[in-house]
């Protein structure tokens, strides 16, 4: 069973199912290098728990700091260019084929781009020793190396819709490049690059949820209402849509070059409202049925729900802490949206059905919780460490939950 994630594109309508069969269908090798999603699902839901176990006991005093950062820079480094890049790397090494009707990668070139990946992890943690220029060089690989793949496979297949995609990986490569650039003390006109960079790379991750997302959330809504019997269905792909991926991007990159600006929370709170009213015309509220489905809206509105506390944070600084939208960004709209993502992925390229089980809904509960949690720590100054190892306890239940569950699907061969 398909699932179709894949042939959904971000600009138009999902490409007609006339594309040959995927040679993953006949690959005989291991498993998990049969097709893009197996080992960087995998890799990201592993270093999920990794990473936040590492930053806990560094944040406790309980570990020195990785490498040449501090341990928040590590932390924020990790989960962006760590974890997201690794869900990036497997959605798109898995829609890609589906989107050209070109033969996915597999085999020894998926285990090298995957060895990359963890060389980038390995160089980090190395830094100290390796040194700036060896440890960017490293880290930046993996990105590069997948941009470039991804460019040959949409060009070779002339689908050109979908080369925008090629541009978010360039950016993140630029965002990672900044963030090295900081850890070096380099600056440009007195700014500091790290967080520019940080800001830089999770707005691309929150574009592309608006991108994305916003083609899947609809259609995946549609066709399970008109399944159930619905007769009112979400709002078609239209100019509203369009007004606020617009406004949503502009809004980004005002807070990426421009954070304390009233303008640029002006925007940012413009875009909270467009987004909110996109949400709701996607008819999400019946979909609770079905908590595969249901996690998908929920993923979204955290998107209305960071931008309007960025917005707040730039209009009352000394109320709303920063911290605040960005974690309703990270843990709530970023970490939601791509386990959701990916259960769905891998449910429906093993040949199971496109339903959550106990312990998949539980997995759900538990990010969102874990995202309220960590939303509201910084309010709660006399009792922060208590939030925010609550916040820490429920992100790893929920990650550890999802490779229990999905890691079969991974490592065997589809049903």
């Amino acid at each position: 069973m398909s699932d179709p994630v894949e042939n959904e594109t971000p600009s138009g309508p999902r490409v007609p199912d006339h594309t040959p069969v995927p040679r993953y269908r006949t690959w005989q090798g291991w498993p998990i290098l049969s097709q893009g999603f197996r080992p960087f699902f995998l890799f990201a839901g592993l270093w999920a728990i990794i990473a936040l176990l590492i930053w806990m006991h560094a944040f406790l005093g309980l570990l020195e700091s990785p490498g040449a950062l501090t341990p928040l820079a590590w932390h924020t480094h990790e989960m962006l260019f760590g974890y997201g890049a690794a869900v990036m790397a497997g959605f798109m090494l898995t829609a890609i084929p589906n989107w050209t009707g070109r033969l996915p990668l597999q085999g020894w070139p998926l285990a090298g781009l995957a060895g990359l990946w963890i060389a980038g992890r390995l160089a980090i943690w190395f830094s100290d020793d390796l040194g700036t220029p060896a440890t960017a060089l490293i880290d930046l690989g993996f990105l590069i190396s997948f941009a470039v793949i991804a460019l040959r496979e949409i060009a070779a297949g002339k689908n050109w819709r979908n080369l925008p995609l090629v541009l978010a990986i360039t950016i993140l490569i630029t965002a990672n490049a900044l963030t090295h650039a900081g850890y070096a003390d380099i600056t440009i006109n007195g700014a500091d690059l790290e967080p520019i960079g940080t800001r830089l790379a999770l707005a691309v991750f929150a574009a592309m949820i608006m991108l994305i997302g916003g083609r899947v959330v609809p259609s995946f809504t549609r066709n399970w209402l008109v399944k159930a019997g619905h007769t009112r269905l979400p709002a078609p792909f239209g100019k509203f849509d369009k007004i606020a991926l617009v406004v949503g991007i502009v809004a980004l990159l005002a807070w990426v070059f421009a954070p304390f600006s009233v303008t640029s929370a002006g925007l940012v709170a413009l875009a909270a409202v467009a987004h909110v009213v996109r949400l709701s015309r996607w008819r999400g509220l019946p979909t609770w049925r079905e908590p595969l489905l249901a996690v998908l809206h929920v993923g979204y509105g955290w998107i209305p729900v960071a931008l309007a506390l960025i917005a707040a944070g730039g209009f009352w600084p000394d109320r709303v802490p920063p911290s605040a939208g960005i974690h309703a960004l990270t843990v709530g709209a970023i970490a939601t949206m791509t386990l959701a993502v990916m259960s769905r992925a891998i449910r429906g390229h093993s040949g199971r059905s496109l339903t959550a089980g106990t312990v998949a809904t539980l997995v759900f509960i538990a990010i969102t919780f874990a995202a309220l949690v960590r939303v509201g720590t910084p309010f709660h100054a006399d009792t922060y460490t208590v939030h925010l190892m609550v916040a820490a306890a429920l992100w790893i239940a929920a990650y550890l939950g999802f490779v229990l569950v999905h890691a079969g699907a991974i490592l065997l061969r589809p049903r």
